[in-house]
């Protein structure tokens, strides 16, 4: 049965001063959902060593820690003798196979005038063919130490470190001014997107989740929609529950690894049920109510398709201040989302106070101590 409490006159006037936004119950779907403890974990490929190719002294590093870096963006300055060696050489190289490139066609020159044999023009082909695979091979090795061979015009000994993918120095691994050996890891980067939930789920609704299925999150006052990925197929040893992993976008939210937190699994849609706004919730005496409008039941429905907020003013004739303009009805939660929530003891279409329902809770707690809102 509806229970019913009505406000007094003089609490009524009080609110008929207060601007308080009413909408219409509407008919929603919802599906079953289920709590489930849930830890924010790290794959073990979302960390990446950025690591040094040639042996050298770290001179300087462009990032610190926390910092958000992106693929090509310089990490560390590295000075290496190796390299030095390395650039002298390629300039080197690069010098005698112009030289040998000349001399192989002079000697075919005279080759075709019948001024030389062709065992003298081999063995310059040879030659140049030596100093062509030389300079290659150096070629590739600077390349991949992402010197730029085109424009190297003098030797140089700067080694330059550059992050291979984007996101967030979380460790420094070599500190600065150490010298280091080839394939020593520098820097330690966690790549973005790399944040995964994972959820325990009881062993009764195995049959019954799926991939795709929404989890829903609460962090720094914001909620963070994952949808399942993988469900494990061993459970988890300590608790004997199944292991759910569901994606997270980091760039939503500072996220820490292994922190733990609530989240809610919403399986799939089954049936519509009336529904009104989660901050229309208020718990009073012990129950949770809905402050339902009662006078505009025959206005609601001009409102309803934009959904704006009604205001009561000063206006209102004074037949309609003798009476209490909310009453406040007990429902019955029986379903929710991350917005709504499906009530009995509500109808479809009546006005609901969507916000600052708290207000009025206060208001009426007043005059229930003889304050009247004062």
């Amino acid at each position: 049965m509806t229970k019913i409490f009505l406000l007094t006159s003089i609490l009524a006037l009080t609110l008929f001063s207060v601007e308080i936004p009413t909408k219409s119950a509407k008919m929603r779907e919802f599906s079953k959902s289920i709590e489930l403890n849930s830890q924010i974990v790290q794959l073990s490929n979302a960390k990446q060593s950025i690591m040094s190719l040639v042996d050298g002294h770290i001179e300087n590093y462009y990032v610190k820690v926390g910092q958000s870096v992106k693929a090509g963006q310089k990490i560390a300055l590295i000075e290496s003798i190796v390299l030095s060696d390395m650039t002298a050489n390629f300039i080197s190289l690069k010098t005698q196979l112009q030289t040998q490139e000349k001399n192989f066609q002079a000697s075919k020159s005279l080759y075709e005038k019948g001024m030389t044999s062709m065992q003298e023009l081999n063995q310059e082909s040879i030659k140049r063919d030596e100093a062509r695979a030389k300079l290659t091979s150096l070629k590739s090795q600077l390349n991949t130490l992402a010197i730029e061979t085109d424009t190297l015009k003098v030797a140089s000994s700067n080694y330059i470190l550059y992050a291979h993918s984007e996101g967030v120095v979380s460790q420094i691994l070599q500190p600065l001014h150490s010298s280091i050996k080839e394939e020593t890891p520098i820097i330690l980067v966690t790549k973005d997107q790399a944040f995964y939930l994972k959820s325990f789920l009881p062993l009764k609704y195995a049959s019954k989740v799926k991939i795709g299925q929404k989890i829903v999150i609460d962090a720094s006052d914001e909620k963070i929609v994952s949808k399942v990925t993988k469900i494990l197929p061993e459970v988890d040893e300590k608790t004997q529950r199944v292991v759910l992993l569901s994606n997270i976008d980091s760039s939503l939210n500072k996220l820490y690894e292994n922190a733990y937190t609530s989240a809610r699994l919403y399986f799939d849609k089954t049936k519509k049920q009336v529904a009104v706004e989660k901050s229309a919730l208020s718990f009073f005496n012990n129950e949770w109510v809905v402050f339902i409008s009662k006078h505009d039941e025959h206005e609601a429905h001009d409102h309803d398709e934009h959904e704006h907020k009604k205001v009561h003013d000063d206006h209102h004739e004074h037949d309609d201040k003798d009476e209490a303009p909310y009453e406040v009805r007990v429902v019955n939660i029986v379903a929710q989302d991350e917005e709504f929530v499906a009530v009995e003891g509500v109808e479809i279409g009546e006005r609901y106070v969507s916000d600052k329902s708290y207000y009025v809770k206060s208001q009426l707690l007043k005059s229930s101590l003889g304050g009247h809102g004062h």
